[in-house]
């Protein structure tokens, strides 16, 4: 059967957008990358989560736990100083 392998930051950014609700801007916050970065990493998981439910085939994760995301973070989590620290920055 054909695995299809979903990185452990694409899995981050859909868990944050998809999941919890947050904007893109909110997430790279969180992840610490830039909103363009999660824009991408979120169309990379997103077409692949798609290819394997269409197709029928096994999705992995790969990589590393993540440090950050990975207990239980929500969009709460982001304080108005991080979202004001990101709108001040090139996010």
């Amino acid at each position: 059967m054909e695995i299809i392998r979903l990185a452990q930051d694409e899995l981050e950014a859909l868990h944050l957008c998809d999941g919890e609700g947050m904007t893109q801007e909110e997430a790279g916050v969180c992840i610490g990358v830039s909103r363009g970065t999660v824009q991408r990493l979120l169309a990379a998981a997103r077409c692949k989560v798609a290819r394997a439910i269409v197709r029928q085939k096994a999705l992995a994760i790969s990589g590393n736990t993540p440090e950050k995301v990975h207990n239980n973070s929500s969009i709460e989590d982001v304080t108005k100083e991080q979202l004001g620290n990101a709108k001040g920055s090139s996010l």
